[in-house]
């Protein structure tokens, strides 16, 4: 079965997130710039024109889709490389993926999900 990660972190934890999920083998993925906030609600700022709250703060998702044998080391790579210990640390949203087919080849399933050096390849040897 194919399961969707969507991790929501902190911006300035995308390089080592990638970092973390290419060394295991995840190489592909998408990435958007997001806002929001979570339990924090926010935070407040305090400039020359006084405080003030600021409620939607910049945040990158990651969305990744890969195969259920795989989802655990990818959530370890996650939480482990965008652990700052500081509230807004990110979240992380997994559900599960009907169906998935490469355009080019109209591959379905995990065989669309396939990439030379991917985990599944590196598993193998």
């Amino acid at each position: 079965m194919l399961k969707k990660i969507e991790a929501i972190i902190r911006e300035d934890k995308v390089n080592d997130v990638i970092k973390g999920l290419n060394d295991i083998g995840i190489v592909g993925l998408n990435m958007f710039e997001v806002r929001g906030h979570g339990r924090q609600g926010g935070v407040r700022l305090v400039g020359r024109a006084g405080t003030y709250q600021v409620n939607m703060l910049p945040k990158m998702q990651i969305n990744i889709v890969l195969n259920e044998r795989n989802l655990e080391p990818a959530i370890d790579a996650i939480v482990k490389s965008a652990y700052t210990g500081e509230t807004g640390d990110g979240i992380i949203f997994v559900t599960p993926v009907e169906d998935v087919i490469r355009v080019r080849t109209r591959e379905r399933g995990t065989g669309a999900m396939s990439y030379p050096g991917d985990i599944d390849e590196r598993r193998k040897k």
